[in-house]
């Protein structure tokens, strides 16, 4: 299917997610008022033709039957939380938390307050790889979920929870260089940017919304912005960005996956970060105390 195809007739959330909430960002801030038709289009797909799971979980036939990808949750909730916010129809919030609240009830190992990459229906046991961008997809998701769900919402506390344990295990794998791993958990393997920037973004953006706590976040933000700046080459290239990634049940598969500048999962995570970094420190200046950042 051509680029065009994918638009007129979606097959995957990959092809309606990501662009249906994005123009429906660009819709509501009055820069665009012809989106609308595209806009139905994608949000049909999503909310009635993906595949899903008898109770409703977005899935996919793919690497097996009934798998569960972390990266769907990205895929698929910030649209049905924007297209909430754009039409006020409750249906699609409630369908925005039961996806983040099924998917968790599978997916995240709250002993390591992450996520793993992918489930399987017919599995037992569920091989736990945690996988740095999909749990990036995940970490963003709450944060953008949040950021429009009504607080008067049912699921908004549990929602503004799960991110704070989120958080709270993810900072507690970040390197002294600022960098999380690849696999999140295994030091071993590399450091890898589009993870660390998407980390970045939703720390920081944390921060600014009053949802996590500045003086235990902001270094934790501002030395992983540190690091992501450090990748971006005088060309403006993005360094250290993993190439896109299937789902695999061995480590060896998440270890062997290239690097590339040309990895575009890289660049709109680097310029989030920076855009929501710039505004932490408009807002809350650090300081140094014997060569700690406090904020």
């Amino acid at each position: 299917m051509n680029a065009l195809g994918s638009v007129i007739t979606p097959r995957a959330l990959d092809d309606a997610g990501s662009m249906c909430a994005a123009m429906i960002k660009t819709n509501r801030a009055g820069k665009a008022d012809n989106l609308r038709a595209m806009i139905d289009n994608y949000i049909q797909y999503i909310s009635a033709k993906e595949f899903r799971l008898p109770d409703g979980t977005l899935a996919r036939n793919r690497p097996l039957p009934n798998t569960i990808w972390l990266d769907d949750l990205f895929m698929g909730v910030p649209a049905l939380a924007q297209m909430g916010k754009l039409t006020g129809e409750m249906k699609y919030y409630d369908d925005a938390v039961k996806q983040v609240l099924q998917f968790s009830q599978r997916m995240f190992v709250k002993e390591k307050g992450l996520f793993m990459h992918g489930w399987v229906q017919e599995m037992e046991p569920h091989p736990a790889f945690h996988w740095a961008r999909a749990n990036g997809w995940a970490f963003m998701t709450l944060a953008e979920l949040l950021d429009v769900l009504p607080e008067s919402h049912p699921g908004y506390q549990s929602i503004l929870e799960l991110f704070r344990v989120h958080a709270r295990g993810l900072a507690s794998y970040q390197s002294g260089l600022g960098f999380w791993h690849q696999l999140i958990d295994r030091n071993d393997s590399y450091p890898e940017t589009s993870a660390t920037a998407i980390y970045t973004y939703a720390y920081a953006k944390g921060i600014n919304r009053g949802w996590l706590e500045r003086k235990a976040y902001g270094p934790v933000a501002l030395l992983a912005w540190n690091a992501v700046a450090s990748k971006v080459n005088a060309r403006g290239q993005v360094e250290g960005t993993c190439v896109g990634t299937g789902m695999a049940f061995d480590p060896a598969f998440y270890y062997n996956r290239p690097v590339s500048v040309y990895a575009a999962h890289g660049y709109g995570p680097v310029l989030l970060a920076g855009s929501e970094m710039i505004k932490l420190l408009k807002k809350y200046p650090f300081a140094i105390n014997d060569s700690a950042v406090m904020f």
